[in-house]
């Protein structure tokens, strides 16, 4: 049975008092409620990427136009660096501008859905000359609320600091481990969505993007924290902000272009394969 059908029955058994004597549950606590969450993407992604593999190698890829793949690989990194660095400007000038604001969780939001659709644009243009049939808006749709999605993760242990910090130290590490991981895979499982319908063995897309982003992650935070301080003005804080943010595009788009250089690679391999079977048929 669905789990959609499961799922409103459970939450009787346990919400609902008479039926919380027959059965002998009780309402979970805050923290167990919240750790359900993350868990809840990580045995889903546990179950489908499997079935994502197989379904990708099954399916019939876009084609794709012929270009020069390292000539392709550099105009990537070029242009992916740039609208990752534009991007990230936004939210950077957003959290210095904000800084201790009520109002800074939110307009983060927003600014991480322009860092987003601005990324998810750039990738997408330089895409297309490889796969011209990968449609440009939902791309950059998914990006968007892919990046937004992320923001929130990332902003939430500070947010709830004073809900979180009483939580058994198991339960902190396993809750922001696994924050942690969906965080890295959310701009590339959204990308997937779109990805798949044109590339055979996108899947590795998912992994590869979670890569780029913990190697930009890496670069990002062994820049700007030691140069921050707090009696610094604005206006520094922004420039070491971007300072920081143009190498932690750099190194994700480094990382990102080799892996769908790779991708689009194997395909071209594949399709010549084919194309040489069945021109040897009788």
């Amino acid at each position: 049975m669905h789990i959609g059908t499961h799922t409103p029955h459970t939450v009787q058994d346990v919400v609902r008092p008479p039926l919380q004597s027959v059965f002998g549950t009780a309402v979970p606590e805050l923290w167990l409620l919240a750790l359900m969450i993350p868990l809840a993407v990580i045995v889903w992604g546990c179950d489908e990427l499997p079935q994502m593999g197989a379904s990708d190698s099954k399916r019939s890829a876009t084609p794709m136009k012929h270009q020069p793949m390292k000539r392709w690989l550099a105009r990537w990194i070029a242009v992916v660096t740039a609208g990752e660095a534009v991007g990230f400007a936004v939210p950077a000038a957003i959290g210095v501008l904000t800084r201790d604001s009520a109002s800074a969780f939110p307009l983060l939001l927003v600014a991480g859905a322009v860092e987003g659709a601005i990324l998810g644009l750039s990738q997408a243009t330089v895409l297309h000359g490889q796969l011209p049939y990968l449609s440009k808006r939902r791309w950059v749709v998914l990006t968007a609320a892919a990046a937004m999605s992320a923001y929130a993760i990332g902003l939430l242990p500070s947010t709830l600091a004073a809900w979180w910090t009483s939580w058994p130290l198991i339960v902190q590490v396993l809750f922001f481990g696994a924050g942690a991981v969906v965080l890295l895979i959310s701009i590339g499982l959204a990308q997937w969505l779109e990805l798949r319908h044109h590339l055979s063995g996108a899947t590795w897309w998912i992994p590869a993007t979670a890569l780029s982003w913990l190697v930009g992650l890496a670069v990002f935070f062994a820049v700007a924290p030691p140069l921050w301080h707090p009696d610094q003005s604005p206006a520094l804080a922004v420039t070491i902000g971007l300072v920081a943010g143009v190498g932690m595009a750099f190194a994700m788009a480094a990382v990102t272009g080799w892996a769908m250089t790779v991708l689009l690679r194997r395909q071209t391999s594949s399709v010549s394969r084919a194309a040489e079977s069945r021109q040897g048929r009788p």
